[in-house]
């Protein structure tokens, strides 16, 4: 069966995509060709939506609204003009991590990959993430390449002595190749050079703890998913480069875990109703099946992150983060109604101490504290 032209590109441009990564995950591959094959995957990306699209994206004379033509054939836009078009009002963090690329592409030095290679290392995972992104977005995930790229495995980035060199390496960069990077940087809106889809950084942390049938080597946290505090946490460890070469088990039972009475009070204090064991706090752990029920057959069978079995106490216990995900779930009017379909208990309101006008003779009631109905 013949394919439609736009699959045609679009196959061609993941066979670019893999090409790039093969090099950049390979100890000897080259930087810059992952840099030329990374181009031309999101370019042939990019003429492919278009081309299912409908959208024309050939150059035309602004005089004559004719085609400009190279080798008798209409010439397409080049990568920049791709970008502009496909994100004219929106994700410029994507736009500008494409677009440093670009830039680079013409300015790598091969005595100096190893060490660009670093220098922009977080950067070339957004850009690589961000381009399965966009193709599984616009052409559905069949078309994804996560069972095609694997995690690498890097020395660099476990240990002390690793990083050392990384830093050495940058700079030994030369002027101009940083000044490059420095004056693209300059440019863009700060909270863009924040966001990862412009520059992908990763801590790494070992795992601990027990493991089950279903756990894999690599586990990405999706940070919506985190608490304030293990936000600040993971925060400062990003500025302070701190990299974690050992982590020491201690023997400290349920520490930070809460039972449900605990749980239903924190999470009432931070929404605009009542908030309870029974019938709110019972329903959500069952709905969202963070433990098994009540004399289970396998009682450990719980999302550790939110919920544990305590075998000392016959009980299981909560996390901070399982209150987190309760008030993202129920924490407004509509999404207590959505999640429970009924309406929630209002809590009771506290009268505030009220002052009365003065008469003859002049003198101040201030009244009682009272709960209203």
């Amino acid at each position: 069966m013949a394919y439609a032209r736009w699959r045609h590109m679009l196959i061609e441009s993941q066979r670019h995509a893999i090409k790039a990564v093969d090099e950049w995950n390979c100890s000897s591959g080259n930087f810059g060709d992952f840099v030329s094959h990374m181009h031309k995957a999101w370019h042939y990306l990019l003429h492919a939506e278009f081309k299912k699209g409908g959208v024309d994206y050939h150059y035309k004379d602004p005089q004559t609204g004719q085609y400009k033509m190279i080798d008798g054939e209409p010439s397409a836009w080049d990568l920049e003009q791709c970008l502009k078009e496909r994100y004219a009002n929106n994700d410029e963090a994507v736009r500008s991590n494409a677009r440093l690329f670009a830039q680079l592409r013409n300015k790598v030095e091969h005595r100096y990959e190893h060490n660009l290679k670093i220098a922009v290392d977080g950067k070339a995972h957004a850009f690589v993430m961000n381009y399965e992104h966009e193709m599984v977005t616009h052409f559905g995930s069949s078309f994804s390449l996560a069972d095609q790229l694997r995690f690498p495995i890097t020395l660099q980035s476990l240990t002390v002595e690793g990083q050392a060199q990384q830093r050495a390496a940058v700079a030994r960069l030369p002027q101009t190749t940083r000044d490059l990077v420095a004056k693209f940087e300059a440019a863009i809106d700060p909270a863009v050079k924040d966001d990862p889809r412009y520059d992908y950084r990763v801590l790494l942390v070992p795992m601990v703890g027990k493991k089950t049938d279903a756990d894999l080597a690599v586990t990405f946290v999706n940070l919506d998913n985190l608490s304030e505090e293990e936000l600040t946490v993971l925060s400062e460890l990003g500025r302070t480069g701190t990299v974690m070469t050992k982590v020491k088990n201690r023997d400290v039972a349920d520490v930070g875990k809460m039972l449900p009475k605990e749980v239903a009070r924190q999470v009432e204090a931070q929404v605009p109703f009542e908030f309870h064991i029974q019938p709110e706090h019972t329903e959500m752990w069952r709905r969202l099946g963070v433990r098994p029920a009540t004399n289970a057959a396998d009682p450990y069978d719980t999302v550790d992150k939110y919920c544990v079995y305590s075998e000392v106490f016959g009980a299981y216990v909560y996390t901070a983060a399982w209150v987190m995900k309760i008030v993202r779930e129920i924490g407004t009017v509509d999404k207590y109604r959505a999640f429970f379909g009924s309406e929630p208990r209002r809590k009771k309101l506290t009268a505030v101490p009220q002052q009365v006008l003065p008469t003859e003779p002049a003198h101040q009631d201030h009244g009682t504290l009272g709960k209203t109905a």
